[in-house]
């Protein structure tokens, strides 16, 4: 099962929609609790992070029906990540006033998801932002 979700450049008021379909599909399918909560923290920290930092992109949920892995890819246009050690850092934020005011941007996001997947990857230029999760 693959399925694709267009997320918008400061569109707050759609901003999850993407997560809470997958976490919906997942609940269908019966996956395990503790995963079901793992995607859902993942998923909606970088569908939130592609409505403040960017200027749009994609998220791209699949699950191999043989064994049940789950990915999710997050593919943004620019402006990228200058310091992706930094960015890594816990409370380290770059949010916009606006995203703040809206209780956005404490700085974790990253660091939820490293934490909560089964694997991690994030690459970044100036052209976007590119995150590779797994969950098991």
């Amino acid at each position: 099962m693959k399925k694709v979700y267009q997320v918008e450049k400061d569109n707050y008021e759609d901003a999850g929609k993407a997560s809470t379909d997958i976490k919906r599909t997942l609940k269908t399918l019966g996956i395990e609790r503790k995963v079901l909560k793992a995607v859902a923290i993942a998923c909606y920290e970088a569908e939130i992070n592609i409505v403040i930092h960017s200027d749009g992109g994609t998220v791209t949920f699949e699950i191999d029906d043989d064994d049940g892995l789950i990915r999710l890819s997050f593919d943004d246009i620019g402006p990228g990540i200058e310091d992706l050690e930094l960015a890594q850092t816990p409370g380290y934020s770059t949010a916009s006033p606006k995203a703040r005011s809206l209780g956005f941007g404490a700085g974790m996001g990253l660091v939820n998801m490293k934490s909560v997947a089964s694997s991690f990857d994030i690459r970044s230029s100036k052209e976007g932002t590119h995150i590779y999760m797994t969950f098991q």
